[in-house]
């Protein structure tokens, strides 16, 4: 992005977005119309490992999204920079009925937790928006699938698809600042590429817990690769 770019696009949105509290106009990750808008953020610290006994559940910890921290994305008048605030999703995730899963790729029929069987568990920390789930099964086809790829630092950036309920732009309107976020039936994602390239903390570890022998199976040919 460059500056001129950033101030071209800031000129334009001045003459047309009647109040600062207004949204972005087709909001997305990337230049390109059409792309999806999402928020997300490197992982580091990958961890795989597997119980003393050779078998057990997976723990994943990780952020979906880092909070104070500016990122590039693209409206309809062209980049901007864009900041998550502290405390955005804490009305969110206070809901009693909050349905959020962990899923790859923000592809809803991939889930490897949820929060509303008790396997996900969604809080915010003093880096963002943290995510944990206890304990995933190795059975599971997904979870066989992206351990190893985990691991290996194939894929290392998680996602969040929200809804922006507040926000407001800068004076000069080349950054917006999202005050409150909805992820109530979004999700929080392992995803390949991510906007947000700010490194948080994340890890995959084991919990000591039984698994059928496939199960064990599968998971030592994952940490095998």
């Amino acid at each position: 992005m460059t500056d001129t770019t950033l101030a071209e696009a800031a000129a334009a949105r001045a003459q047309h977005v009647r109040q600062r509290a207004d949204r972005p106009s087709q909001r997305r990750s990337a230049a390109q119309p059409g792309t999806r808008a999402t928020v997300r953020a490197a992982l580091s610290g990958l961890e795989v490992r597997a119980a003393d006994d050779g078998a057990g559940l997976l723990d994943f910890r990780g952020h979906a999204s880092v909070y104070e921290q500016a990122y590039e994305m693209w409206d309809y008048y062209g980049p901007y920079t864009e900041i998550v605030s502290a405390g955005a999703g804490a009305e969110s995730l206070a809901r009693a009925d909050l349905d959020v899963p962990l899923v790859l790729g923000h592809d809803q029929l991939r889930r490897l937790a949820r929060t509303t069987n008790g396997s996900l568990i969604l809080t915010e920390d003093e880096r963002g928006l943290s995510v944990h789930a206890p304990a995933l099964d190795p059975a599971d086809y997904d979870v066989a699938y992206i351990a190893p790829k985990l691991r290996s630092g194939l894929i290392d950036e998680m996602s969040f698809a929200f809804r922006i309920e507040s926000g407001q732009w800068s004076p000069d309107y080349t950054e917006y600042r999202i005050n409150r976020f909805d992820i109530h039936r979004g999700d929080v994602a392992i995803v390949g590429y991510g906007a947000n390239p700010h490194t948080v903390g994340a890890g995959l570890a084991r919990e000591a817990a039984p698994t059928s022998s496939r199960a064990r199976a599968l998971l030592e040919l994952a940490l095998a690769r």
